[in-house]
């Protein structure tokens, strides 16, 4: 949350097998009369003889980073540029979790486990319910946190996931944080998440890398840049996969 107010990669570093991303190709209407090809053959032979059309691909964008790094304020900017649902992962966080948050106790990985599992859950029920792609926000400080997102693809054909990881040093969001209002986290949880933070390594190729020192105007216009360019990418690619 800003306090300024590739291929999917999965576990191991290894990409699950997915289906083809083909589009059954259709005759234009000129070529039929009356439900009849004009060399006779009906359009119901036609569209049985076709391929099935494959679903189409939908997007996962993981917006990470730690505490004061401008997570909601992207993610939210990106998931109503795109017409994407937007999920706020701090909401999915059990009572217990913030508890301990609001008292400066850091979570564990035992407390995290459930809440990650709820917030990939809760993408693939978006995209399940027609939704073309999901922008989620979660901190995701540890390979292992993400890790268990990148499960996703496993349950949805055709989904490219990805991640923006948002940089910014310690002392820089250390003093966004605290001057929030009415948060659960507090500025001293702030140095506590980085102990944690495992930044995104080069072989993590889903995660793209955002500096978020700069305004935020800059920063969203950065974001949605990039979004939209890997977007482009992975539609070439699937446009470019062997048909089935």
């Amino acid at each position: 949350m800003l306090s300024y107010n590739t291929s999917v990669q999965t576990v191991n570093g290894q990409r699950p097998p997915s289906p083809g991303r083909t589009t059954a190709s259709r005759l234009p209407p000129s070529a039929f009369s009356n439900g009849v090809m004009t060399n006779g053959i009906t359009s119901q032979a036609a569209d049985a003889s076709a391929p099935p059309q494959q679903p189409k691909v939908q997007h996962i964008w993981l917006v990470t980073g730690p505490a004061g790094c401008g997570k909601s304020t992207i993610a939210k900017h990106l998931a109503d540029s795109l017409q994407f649902t937007f999920i706020e992962g701090d909401e999915y966080h059990p009572q217990s979790n913030i508890d301990k948050m609001s008292a400066g106790i850091p979570l564990t990985d035992a407390d995290r486990w459930d809440w990650l599992t709820a917030l990939r859950e809760a993408s693939i029920s978006a995209l399940a319910s027609g939704s073309p792609g999901v922008v989620l926000t979660c901190s995701a400080l540890k390979r292992k946190y993400r890790d268990v997102i990148r499960v996703a693809p496993y349950f949805t054909p055709n989904l490219d996931l990805h991640f923006i990881y948002l940089d910014a040093p310690e002392e820089v969001l250390v003093k966004r944080v605290g001057m929030r209002q009415n948060h659960y986290m507090g500025a001293n949880m702030v140095h506590s998440q980085f102990e944690a933070l495992e930044r995104p390594r080069p072989e993590e190729v889903d995660v793209i890398t955002i500096d978020v020192t700069r305004s935020v105007d800059e920063v969203k216009e950065d974001a949605l840049a990039q979004v939209l360019r890997t977007i482009g990418a992975d539609d070439e690619d699937s446009e470019d996969s062997p048909q089935p």
